[in-house]
């Protein structure tokens, strides 16, 4: 007999609860974004995390102890089987284990590596696992050859919802459904220091519990480019100028009015606004030029058009990835594949100056930060931000000069650079 007092489960959730054995992901990564997934898997129904990958397994034991779970470190992927079958999480410095287990399902990179990240996912989707990319760069650096890989063997390569590009993603596919047409994807920045480094985040990373390239790649908008890049790639966009333009406002709702000339002269784009509130958030811009539906809009207090603007006050990263991994597992299907290939992509900037001989640090380090650009003849052999770590300059950069690949030494044969070369040949 039907309550009437319980709320009608959604289909997914409905799935998710009468699974006999839960979806097993596989984390990639035990650090802030790693923990925050772990703690999501167990109280997701139908959704367990079998084990996790950690550069300190002993620490990352000590972590799950500490919330209340039973972990063993594992050496292969037999123990992590037995792992499992004590109930246990299993614990591992190799990652590859991941990959190799049959005891995984899903696998979720969520490290902060980019050429070990994709050598990791490449494996994973040619044993026959699922893969859901909470690591942008690694997405951003490596998506078109992985989705080629994915294809290849039945599984399904994703990027991650709650990340600020898979919830937009969402919102784009609402407008679709509605029969508007996309006309702009836009993000909301608290703060921005191109020159931020290492050095200068220290106070805020501690504040916030994050390592200081990652708090550094946020502040000087690396981390947002890398973003609205995979979405431009995913949904065909580009960008209204390179960098995008950013404008200062009080509120999401005054992007129509600053975007107002790009909405009327440019195809669909992404950009963003800075210190706009509600923070956090993410927003759209459709387009309806039909009487009868504009009438609607008006009344429904839309405005009357021909451009509307559609926002989401949060995006909540770990919480809504499990939606992710249930979406691979029972449907099939991906929310968000760079499917028209490199569109736009994220290029170094000198953060500096720079001397002829001196070693980039890459993201979120000291010399340099990531700007993204519409990928066409004006950015042609501009070197990517994911790939600027190790390589050596050739002549001295003024700061905010791009620097190009012709102008820094690297070595042809790195896995961050074969991978790379997949991805411009399979998009």
């Amino acid at each position: 007999m039907i309550d009437p007092t319980r709320p009608a489960p959604s289909a997914l959730i409905d799935q998710l609860r009468r699974l006999d054995r839960p979806i097993r992901v596989g984390i990639s990564g035990a650090g802030f974004m790693g923990r925050a997934l772990r703690h999501q898997a167990a109280i997701t129904p139908g959704i367990s995390c079998a084990a996790i990958s950690s550069r300190r397994p002993r620490q990352a034991r000590e972590a799950i102890a500490a919330d209340g779970q039973s972990a063993e470190v594992v050496e292969d992927a037999a123990g992590l089987s037995r792992a499992g079958d004590r109930g246990r999480i299993a614990v591992c410095s190799q990652p590859e284990i991941l990959a190799e287990s049959e005891s995984i399902d899903v696998l979720i990179e969520a490290t902060s590596a980019i050429g070990p990240a994709g050598e990791l996912c490449e494996a994973a989707l040619r044993s026959g696992r699922h893969v859901v990319m909470m690591n942008a760069e690694a997405d951003l650096t490596f998506g078109p050859y992985l989705m080629s890989v994915a294809q290849e063997h039945g599984v399904v390569y994703t990027s991650a919802d709650g990340d600020q590009h898979g919830v937009l993603k969402r919102l784009a596919d609402n407008l679709a459904l509605w029969g508007f047409d996309l006309a702009m994807a836009g993000n909301v920045k608290g703060f921005l220091d191109l020159y931020a480094t290492p050095v200068s985040i220290v106070p805020e990373a501690d504040r916030r519990g994050l390592s200081y390239e990652i708090a550094t790649a946020m502040t000087d908008g690396t981390k947002l480019a890398v973003e609205m890049a995979l979405l431009a790639n995913g949904l065909g966009l580009a960008v209204a100028a390179p960098g995008m333009r950013g404008p200062r406002a009080n509120e999401v709702a005054e992007a129509l009015r600053l975007f107002d000339e790009d909405l009327r002269a440019s195809s669909p784009f992404v950009d963003y606004l800075l210190g706009a509130e509600p923070g956090g958030g993410v927003f759209v811009v459709g387009r309806c030029d039909h009487p009868i539906q504009q009438r609607y809009l008006h009344y429904y207090k839309m405005g009357r058009g021909p451009f509307y603007l559609f926002q989401r006050p949060y995006h909540l990263c770990h919480i809504e990835t499990m939606r992710t991994v249930a979406e691979a597992v029972f449907l099939g299907t991906a929310l968000l594949q760079p499917v028209f290939g490199f569109r736009t992509n994220v290029h170094a900037f000198a953060k500096r100056p720079l001397r002829a001989g001196e070693i980039l640090d890459g993201i979120g380090g000291q010399t340099c930060y990531g700007m993204i650009e519409n990928c066409d003849a004006t950015s042609e052999g501009a070197l990517p931000i994911a790939l600027a770590a190790g390589v050596v300059t050739k002549r001295a950069f003024a700061r905010d000069e791009p620097i190009r690949t012709a102008e820094v030494e690297y070595d042809p044969d790195r896995t961050d650079v074969r991978m790379y070369r997949k991805a411009m040949e399979g998009e």
